[in-house]
């Protein structure tokens, strides 16, 4: 399995390359995610779980496939990156109010835009589900490898919900816009891509 992941990895590059696009496309920061987000590469293991992890751009994962190749090919996962930047910018999220810490002890602590948010934590390796249980919010998400780091991926309905959350405990309305461009992508997993 992995050599034919491997095997359509290459066969991506090669095209790109034939097409004579590379060079504009490498450019762009989530070039080698959209590549994953068509094949995905290994799973994250637990212990590769545990650390700091700081924001260091907006992530994006389909859930299938077949659903990405609808959404017009490998580059739109870089698109839709892109669409959320400004709205991360825009309520600031940055590498040193955006942080997650997972622990052996099964305890997590973290901050979203500056607002925090702890408890305790299970992940599930076979479908990279992190449950996330603190005292007044319990949300899902799923991790991803990355090129470098990881992904923190919500599925993009629930997103709102967790900044809908976050943005009542911190008084930060801005936040609410990230979860109304949310709404638009269904069958889509958005959310941090992160480096420790």
């Amino acid at each position: 399995m992995k050599n034919l992941k491997f095997i359509m990895a290459t066969m991506c590059c090669l095209i790109l390359v034939s097409c004579g696009n590379i060079g504009s496309i490498m450019s762009t920061t989530g070039a080698v995610n959209a590549i994953q987000s068509v094949i995905g590469l290994d799973k994250v293991k637990a212990q590769n779980l545990i650390g700091t992890w700081s924001y260091s751009n907006p992530g994006c994962a389909f859930t299938s496939e077949n659903l990405l190749a609808k959404a017009g090919g490998e580059m739109a996962a870089v698109k839709i990156e892109e669409k959320l930047l400004p709205y991360y910018q825009q309520v600031g999220l940055s590498s040193s109010n955006t942080i997650v810490t997972f622990n052996e002890d099964g305890t997590f602590s973290s901050k979203i835009a500056g607002t925090p948010f702890s408890g305790r934590y299970t992940f599930d390796e076979a479908t990279q589900k992190i449950t996330l249980k603190g005292l007044l919010l319990s949300v899902n998400c799923y991790t991803k490898r990355e090129y470098v780091g990881i992904s923190l991926l919500f599925e993009a309905n629930k997103l709102l919900t967790v900044l809908q959350t976050m943005s009542a405990l911190s008084g930060n309305k801005d936040l609410q816009t990230i979860g109304d461009l949310s709404k638009n992508y269904d069958g889509v997993r958005v959310g941090f891509d992160m480096k420790r």
